[in-house]
């Protein structure tokens, strides 16, 4: 049985790609479960530092297979190995930074996958919609990542009128990092991998929870929290040898050759 979802490590970058086109990449129990696998691979992969998410054909996401939940209706299905809540977890936790490629256009609970993500880069051809309410139904699960991603007003707008919006709009309300033109995408997905292995692996997954975290602290409770880590990554054996690497003008143990 072909694999619906592949994975590749080149030069410290673990690269998971989605690759269900006749279904437009949906979120079947196989997809899912075989994502879930390649996932779990990249974060115990000591040389993969930097994790990419991506898609083959014209389409990253279109959300729920419904023709699969419609069939299964009623119905014993298979098991489901992996549910859609446990990837999201696994690519919002991961220590490492996740960045999504995305090959084109997503849609529902294809956005849930994209705000997981730390970064997100799209062609600027690419379209979205949160198209759930038009269905009847609602986006439950993926109000859980883009709820952190997006303004209140823009939450609203496209989330209750589930109007599809350009790249250009993602990027300026918060669901992407940037909208490219479609020859440059490969370069910016690089560019932001190069730069993500120049830090500490320790820092990059302390630095990913302190953003997530500090906002929801009180300032005098922020300030003491931070001052007692920052003593801590200064005597750490990374910030040592970071600090070292800066001070004797060549680069820390952890960059690999090639970056």
């Amino acid at each position: 049985m072909t694999s619906l979802v592949h994975q590749d490590l080149a030069g410290g970058v673990a690269t998971i790609t989605l690759d269900s086109p006749p279904n437009r990449n949906a979120l079947s129990v196989r997809l899912l479960g075989e994502l879930a696998d390649r996932l779990g691979w990249a974060l115990a992969e000591p040389e993969a530092r930097v994790i990419v998410l991506t898609a083959t054909g014209t389409v990253f996401c279109s959300g729920a297979d419904i023709k699969e939940q419609r069939a299964s209706e009623g119905r014993p299905g298979a098991p489901v190995t992996a549910s859609f809540p446990e990837v999201l977890e696994l690519l919002w936790e991961s220590p490492k930074p996740v960045i999504c490629r995305l090959n084109g256009t997503a849609r529902a609970g294809g956005l849930g996958l994209v705000a997981a993500c730390d970064f997100a880069i799209a062609p600027l051809t690419a379209s979205f919609a949160f198209t759930e309410v038009r269905l009847g139904v609602a986006p439950a699960m993926i109000s859980v990542p883009v709820l952190r991603r997006l303004g209140a007003r823009a939450a609203a707008e496209y989330f209750l009128t589930g109007e599809v919006f350009d790249a250009a709009r993602a990027a300026e309300i918060g669901l992407l990092s940037k909208a490219v033109p479609e020859e440059e995408l490969d370069a910016t997905v690089a560019r932001y991998a190069r730069m993500l292995m120049k830090g500490g692996p320790e820092a990059l997954a302390i630095t990913k929870r302190l953003v997530r975290e500090v906002p929801g602290v009180s300032f005098q409770e922020g300030l003491r929290r931070m001052t007692e880590l920052s003593a801590e990554r200064f005597t750490s054996e990374e910030g040592q040898e970071g600090i070292a690497a800066y001070m004797e003008k060549r680069p820390p143990k952890w960059v690999p050759p090639q970056v």
